[in-house]
């Protein structure tokens, strides 16, 4: 899944491809505003990590992959 985050004062957003679930990104958020200096922290696929302020986060969009199609989709020849 792909995770865009956006962080305050900084004008691209960090995009992290993860196997956590949505749900679990969503917990990862919402556990690190819930402390003080918190920081929320991302698994990439490729087995690094992600770091960020939690208090710095703008946004945070989670995208689920969906099965991608291959070839022509519309075909005008039946």
């Amino acid at each position: 899944m792909q995770v865009r985050i956006g962080v305050q004062f900084v004008p691209k957003e960090l995009v992290v491809e993860t196997s956590q679930s949505a749900d679990e990104v969503q917990r990862a958020l919402a556990d690190a505003l819930a402390e003080d200096r918190g920081v929320l922290v991302l698994k990439d696929q490729r087995g690094g990590r992600v770091v960020v302020p939690a208090d710095r986060v703008g946004y945070l969009e989670i995208a689920e992959e969906e099965g991608r199609t291959v070839g022509f989709g519309g075909s005008q020849y039946a």
